[in-house]
């Protein structure tokens, strides 16, 4: 119960905090229906398809390649980095509060903040009149991985790699840019040549889209997308123990300074 309650009053504080500010709120809000109505718009031109239709394929794109990477990938780098910068960790080693129930206080959060995108995501484009026909639980799982990803990763750059608040960003830019497009979350997988899609395979972001679009808009199960959902499970799994490996290893390193 201990860990229980400090993880969640360490995942209320950055909400509130995030809600007071309100700015990066909104902008997380902007952002992922502006890509949605661009893919929806452009999906539906080049492929013939009526704008409800193409919302089936633009939402999950949307969601995985956009939303919750800026989210949660480049959020918890950014929680990282300030939490270092305003010397929260420091007043952390002379608290009750312990280094675990602090790393899931924050994954958490993010956790929050990406169910409550998809649900924005999707309800805007339902009320386009798409309608996703696939496994919610399933659906639901494969978001639920991908956020885990996401946050693992977002911890071994924020601790490994950003040192200041300046960093978050050519971080997202240098590592992210580059694999949402080669994750198919601005254009579709179906343009890629073939070797290109030999390298997209490598790509935590294609197995993300590729499985969320098979499940919610075409209406597979989980037999159809295996490899997808296996490489997400591996890869979910991996960052998170690597996140948490390096986020001890920073506990460390901030002990001595």
């Amino acid at each position: 119960m201990k860990y229980w309650r400090e993880t969640i009053a360490v995942a209320q504080r950055i909400l509130t905090e995030l809600w007071r500010r309100r700015r990066s709120l909104i902008f997380w809000c902007i952002f992922p229906i502006s890509v949605l109505f661009l893919n929806g718009y452009i999906l539906a031109e080049r492929a013939k398809l009526s704008l409800a239709e193409a919302m089936e394929f633009a939402a999950p794109s949307t969601l995985v390649g956009a939303a919750l990477f800026f989210s949660c990938l480049g959020g918890s780098v950014a929680t990282v980095v300030s939490e270092r910068e305003q010397k929260t960790l420091k007043r952390l080693f002379i608290s009750p509060l312990s280094g675990t129930s602090y790393f899931l206080g924050i994954f958490f959060a993010h956790c929050f903040i990406g169910v409550g995108q998809a649900i924005l995501v999707y309800a805007i484009a339902t009320s386009m009149g798409a309608k996703f026909e696939g496994s919610i639980g399933l659906g639901l799982l494969i978001i639920f991985l991908s956020i885990i990803a996401y946050v693992g990763v977002g911890f071994i750059l924020g601790t490994q790699l950003a040192r200041r608040t300046e960093d978050v960003n050519a971080l997202v830019a240098t590592f992210g840019v580059p694999l949402l497009i080669l994750g198919g979350a601005f254009l579709p997988t179906s343009l890629f040549p073939e070797n290109l899609l030999e390298v997209a395979k490598f790509n935590p972001i294609y197995h993300m889209n590729e499985s969320l679009v098979a499940v919610w808009a075409n209406g597979d199960n989980l037999s159809a997308i295996n490899s997808h959902f296996v490489f997400l499970c591996i890869f979910a799994l991996v960052t998170i123990v690597l996140g948490w490996l390096s986020y001890r290893s920073m506990l460390i390193v901030e002990r001595r300074l």
